[in-house]
C-alpha cells in the first residue's frame, strides 16, 4: 500500500502513519507497540502475544498496515490499527474460527484492530472517554472520505451495544469464543455520516479529529 499525503505533528490529535511517513513516527510507534503489550498481553492475558521486548508486534504490522495514534504531545494516549479486508488479516489468518458466515471481503471493508487507551484515559461508566470517541470518530472521517464503510472486529462481546448506541450498524459473524482472560465475538460495523454525526454530538463539537487525511487516488492496495 503506498499513501501520499503530508502530516503535521499536532497536540492531542489524530496522526495517520502507513509505510511511507513511517520513519518520522518511529519513536511514537515504539510507545505504541509498548502499549499494546500492556493492553493485550498484561490486561487482557494474551499470553501467545508476549515479547521479552515488551514490544506487540505482529506479522500484520507491514507496508498494508495504516496506523492510527492519539498523540499529545509526543505522548501515544490511544492507539488503534486498519487493514485491508483484501489482503492477510486477522479474521482471514488467525481468527477465522470466529466467523461463522462468508469472510466480509471488498475495497469497502478494512479491520479495525489493536484498539486500546493508555489506562488513565479511559472511560469511566457508559460515556466514552475523549480518546476513545476521537478514535471512533477518526474511523469514520478517515472511511467516509476513502470509500471505506464497514469495519471488521474482534471485540469483547460488551461493546456490542455501545456501538449500536453509536449509530453503527452491527453484525455478528459467528459466537463469542473464550480468550485469554475474556470472550471475543467477530462482527461487522457499517457506519455513515449519522454516526460522525453522533460521535461529534457526544463529544460536543464538530472539529475534526484527524490532522491529515490520505487521498485515496494515492493508494494502491494489491
Amino acid at each position: 500500500m503506498f499513501v501520499s499525503f503530508l502530516l503535521r505533528k499536532e497536540t492531542s490529535m489524530i496522526h495517520i502513519v502507513t509505510a511511507e511517513n513511517f520513519p518520522r513516527y518511529r519513536t511514537e510507534m515504539q510507545h505504541a507497540y509498548k502499549l499494546r503489550h500492556d493492553v493485550f498481553v498484561d490486561e487482557m492475558g494474551w499470553e501467545d502475544l508476549r515479547k521479552r521486548d515488551g514490544l506487540e508486534i505482529d506479522q500484520f504490522d507491514n507496508g498494508h498496515a495504516l496506523h492510527m495514534l492519539y498523540l499529545e504531545g509526543e505522548r501515544v494516549l490511544g492507539y488503534q490499527r486498519m487493514l485491508p479486508s483484501t489482503r492477510p488479516h486477522l479474521l482471514s489468518e488467525v481468527l477465522n474460527s470466529l466467523c461463522e458466515v462468508d469472510r466480509p471481503v471488498g475495497p469497502h471493508v478494512w479491520e479495525w484492530t489493536r484498539y486500546c487507551v493508555a489506562r488513565p484515559h479511559r472511560e469511566r461508566g457508559r460515556v466514552l472517554s475523549p480518546v476513545a470517541n476521537a478514535l471512533l470518530s477518526a474511523i469514520v472521517e478517515w472511511g467516509l472520505e476513502s470509500g471505506v464503510s464497514e469495519i471488521i472486529i474482534e471485540m469483547d462481546p460488551l461493546w456490542l451495544l455501545r456501538l449500536v448506541q453509536l449509530h453503527f450498524r452491527v453484525t455478528p459473524l459467528g459466537i463469542p469464543q473464550k480468550m485469554g482472560k475474556g470472550d471475543v465475538v467477530a462482527v461487522t460495523a457499517a457506519f455513515d455520516k449519522r454516526t460522525l454525526a453522533r460521535l461529534r454530538e457526544m463529544r460536543g463539537n464538530q472539529e475534526r479529529v484527524i490532522v491529515a487525511q490520505p487521498q485515496l487516488s494515492g493508494m494502491v492496495i494489491a
